[in-house]
């Protein structure tokens, strides 16, 4: 049987390592610059942990883990043959891979509260894992990259973030929307439509609005229940070409009365106002329609869109000053932002941006001559990696014409000769495999150009 992929897995090869390291390093040293940690949590959680954070469609792709042993054995027979998934995946599972970042995050603060210095400011990049339907920049299997911190309600902290944003993909030269929005004023809005109660419902399917359109949205939220007079009154979040200025002059005004909804256009007024402060202008857009799917979001929230190309996000976040009361510990505001490695590398790769020396290359190939001449050439060798130059021994005494195909398939720049005569001379050959030119050095000589 012929081995396949699991679908929406990938096999990275040198070339893909080394230019996600590219991206990798770009975000860690933005990381450690902004104040940040480095943090780690294991792959796979207790499943309790997990669900009941990311909304019904979230819990729906965590993958779940069965129990160890015959697990089988402890379910009930009655929901084994009735097919009770529901029923079933809490007999048979107790464990799931990590499904983001962030809810392992608040785990952890909650778990070592009293360890931690506060406000406390972590990164992450790790691999998540989600049962999703894969598709262009979509996989089952993905790293994410976030910074977050904890302990804080100052919107000094989304301004920071932001510029975290702009700087990072501005070193990456990947250009950029950075989507805003803040779950008040859809909360505010939700309680303006009369529909606080369904603010779920609301909020998932208005988040699908550049996807579905106007007129999937409006069927999807009466398949939710939400009445036509509900849909009437916040139909004028669909106008996605009215200036951000309008539009929020259009929410203070429907928010007369609804505390929620005006504390949510100030915060955001004062965050785009900061920004605008730094010249971080044309960037950032105020994007109504800005919903982002997970429960915990509380305040702000963040979409970052790659520009020429078509993509979905290459980054998200948002405000959750709840998410760790659900482990027990209250009043610990947080903030965190991602960025999606995969999708980003992908825009770079169509955008033709990784610099041309990103992939690290072997620079010398030494040709076997015998036992006795490798010998003394691993000795060469072992000096150049010693000042961190990459070379490599052919390990077969085979025909000179083998040798020189294998430099040329791995586009190894220079060959090395260094058989029994210029041993017994001190001197070493070395051959430019793209102009054909070859010198003949002492050994002194070699190591000074070098």
């Amino acid at each position: 049987m012929k081995p396949n992929l699991a679908k929406g897995t990938r096999d990275f090869t040198a070339d893909e390592v080394v230019k996600r390291k590219y991206i990798i390093q770009i975000l860690q040293n933005n990381f450690e610059l902004f104040g940040f940690q480095p943090l780690e949590t294991p792959s796979f959680e207790n499943l309790s942990t997990l669900t009941g954070k990311y909304g019904e469609e979230g819990d729906r792709l965590i993958f779940k883990i069965l129990n160890s042993g015959d697990y089988a054995s402890k379910a009930k027979e009655e929901d084994w043959n009735s097919r009770n998934s529901q029923k079933l995946t809490a007999q048979i599972s107790d464990k799931a891979l990590r499904y983001d970042l962030t809810v392992p995050f608040a785990r952890f603060v909650a778990m070592n509260y009293g360890q931690l210095t506060f406000p406390y400011k972590r990164y992450q990049i790790q691999p998540v894992w989600r049962a999703d339907r894969p598709q262009k920049g979509r996989f089952r299997e993905f790293y994410q990259c976030d910074a977050d911190v904890v302990g804080s309600e100052s919107l000094w902290q989304e301004v920071e973030l932001i510029q975290l944003y702009f700087k990072s993909f501005s070193e990456l030269k990947v250009p950029v929307h950075i989507h805003i929005n803040n779950r008040k004023i859809l909360s505010g809005l939700a309680e303006f439509a009369g529909i606080s109660e369904q603010l779920i419902d609301f909020t998932v399917a208005l988040d699908k609005l550049d996807k579905i359109g106007r007129e999937g949205v409006i069927k999807e939220l009466r398949e939710k229940g939400i009445p036509d007079f509900a849909i009437e009154k916040v139909s004028f979040l669909f106008d996605t070409n009215r200036p951000s200025e309008e539009t929020l002059q259009l929410l203070k005004k429907h928010f007369e009365g609804i505390e929620t909804g005006i504390e949510g256009v100030e915060e955001l007024e004062f965050v785009i106002q900061q920004c605008k402060n730094l010249g971080i202008v044309d960037q950032l857009v105020f994007d109504i329609t800005l919903a982002r799917g997970l429960d915990y979001y509380t305040g702000a929230i963040f979409e970052v869109k790659a520009q020429q190309v078509e993509m979905g996000s290459v980054g998200g976040g948002g405000r959750y000053n709840n998410l760790t009361e659900v482990f027990g510990v209250k009043n610990v505001p947080g903030i965190g932002i991602s960025f999606g490695l995969d999708r980003i590398y992908l825009v770079m790769q169509e955008l033709h941006l990784f610099p041309e020396n990103t992939v690290s290359k072997v620079q010398f190939l030494f040709t076997n001559y015998g036992e006795k001449e490798t010998t003394e050439a691993i000795k060469v060798m072992t000096k150049l990696r010693d000042k961190n130059i990459s070379c490599e021994l052919y390990p077969e005494a085979v025909k000179l014409k083998k040798q020189f195909t294998y430099a040329e398939k791995k586009e190894i720049p220079f060959i090395i000769f260094y058989g029994e005569q210029e041993i017994k001379e001190g001197k070493i050959s070395m051959k430019n495999m793209e102009t054909g030119e070859q010198n003949t050095l002492t050994l002194n000589e070699f190591y000074d150009i070098l």
